[in-house]
């Protein structure tokens, strides 16, 4: 065990904790006033059920040795993760029972669990305004156990690490997916585009505007993925080394370059430079990196940004055309930004890099291109399918989506029985209804326009 590769990992586990407060606060100022409380609980809720979950059988499916095929990890081989304990050595210091290199393996259960409760949090943003949090809950659950701890295994479980034999794309097609662009990213945003179809449009969906309501949060929130995204990728190092600090700057820089990407788009096609492009700019960065970010060079790492925030940037319209709801544009960010930096390896790795491979515009050919683009495929189809499947079956035995008479007074006040912001006591006097009920009480015009009081009630969420 080595000391400080141990303290840089369970300080990376908490920068990556910390992420899903950030998302939380970064898809809660993206949705209407009337469904702040809900969007940042669909976060929460995943924090607390798959913390849970990862510890009984989760990690175990995840790394457990391989059951045959590159498939899935036993899942009782760290079931309740007892086997992996401590014990006091005879001079009284504390011995590890296992390592994963030079980390006790509980370092590394708690810097991997992480992963699992962010990814199926990225999820919640394709249904914002209209699922109901019980079976959100189910959902997250069953999802994580058929969907993200399987993919964990294939992508994240390298042969001798925690057990003898581990995922195929990570020992056998030998793909490059340094921090889960394709477990994290692709596996995300392929279910955000099933559950968004299974659950529908939301009500005036391409015909009412759906702004933001608090940009601030919402930039507050990109603010904090950015700094726990280090330890996201940097902590994939597993030790306090070179490689680490080769990823943190590959890392700071495809971030910077994206948001200025997607804030060139904007100027050139809307002409206006917004606070919501350059926080989005900023997660699209993150996203096209990680799967790279041990593979390409600091230059090389510019590229993979400025292309995925502008290509991110126009990604995001395909909902308009296509005639999905993605409401907080899951998709357009999380599944284009992760395809494309799972190929961008396979275009601009160096053998430079502490990765030592050579893509196709560094005369590696084309036989690192199409690993990654397999890879990406089979868990996009995966991924896809299964959240397909699970969707209906929640839908059809416990109603996922809220009456459309819920959907309009509030999903926070008919959920949650509460709302985010208790405008009516700042001016004192007789208590009035809460603001998701306000829409029975005082007519209102789709853009939110209190035409009785003749002020203006920003109520819509997401992207006009």
């Amino acid at each position: 065990m080595d000391t400080g590769d141990t303290a840089w990992v369970l300080v990376s586990a908490a920068l990556v904790l910390f992420m899903t407060p950030g998302l939380a606060l970064f898809y809660g100022g993206m949705v209407r006033a009337k469904s702040v409380l809900n969007m940042m609980m669909m976060s929460f809720g995943a924090l607390a059920l798959i913390s849970v979950l990862w510890v009984l059988y989760g990690y175990s499916m995840a790394f457990g040795d391989d059951l045959g095929g590159g498939l899935l990890g036993d899942p009782l081989e760290f079931a309740g993760l007892s086997s992996l304990l401590g014990t006091s050595g005879l001079d009284g210091g504390f011995q590890p029972e296992s390592l994963v290199f030079t980390v006790p393996s509980m370092a590394f259960v708690a810097f991997q669990g992480m992963f699992a409760i962010l990814t199926v949090a990225l999820i919640s943003g394709a249904i914002a305004d209209r699922a109901r949090f019980g079976p959100w809950m189910v959902f997250a659950g069953v999802w994580a156990t058929l969907v993200y701890f399987p993919v964990a295994h294939w992508v994240f479980a390298f042969d001798g690490a925690e057990s003898e034999t581990g995922g195929w794309i990570a020992n056998d097609l030998l793909a490059i997916d340094f921090a889960g662009g394709t477990a994290v990213h692709i596996n995300a945003g392929a279910a955000g585009l099933a559950l968004a179809l299974v659950l529908g449009k939301r009500r005036g969906f391409g015909r009412d505007p759906m702004r933001p309501h608090n940009l601030p949060l919402v930039m507050i929130g990109a603010g904090i993925l950015w700094f726990g995204w280090f330890g996201f990728n940097a902590g994939s190092a597993l030790a306090a080394n070179g490689q680490a600090a080769e990823v943190f700057v590959t890392t700071l820089v495809a971030t910077g370059a994206a948001t200025l990407g997607w804030l060139l788009v904007e100027k050139l096609r809307d002409g206006h430079a917004t606070s919501l492009g350059a926080a989005s700019g900023v997660v699209a960065g993150l996203v096209a990196i990680t799967p790279a970010c041990s593979s390409v060079t600091p230059v090389g790492a510019i590229l993979v940004g400025l292309v995925a925030g502008v290509v991110c940037a126009l990604a995001v319209g395909l909902k308009y055309r296509l005639g999905y709801d993605d409401s907080l544009d899951v998709v357009g960010v999380h599944l284009v930004g992760g395809i494309w930096g799972t190929l961008a390896v396979g275009l601009f790795a160096s053998a430079s890099t502490t990765a030592g491979v050579d893509g196709l515009l560094y005369g590696g050919g084309v036989d690192q291109l199409w690993r990654q683009a397999l890879g990406a495929g089979v868990v996009l189809v995966y991924s896809f399918v299964l959240t397909l499947v699970i969707g209906f079956a929640i839908a059809r035995t416990m109603r996922f989506r809220v009456a459309e008479e819920d959907e309009v007074t509030g999903i926070d006040s008919v959920v949650h029985a509460e709302t985010g912001y208790d405008l009516d006591s700042l001016g004192g006097g007789r208590s009035a209804p809460a603001l998701g009920t306000q829409a029975h009480a005082i007519p209102q015009d789709p853009a939110g326009n209190d035409r009785a009081r003749g002020i203006t009630v920003t109520t819509e969420g997401s992207r006009a």
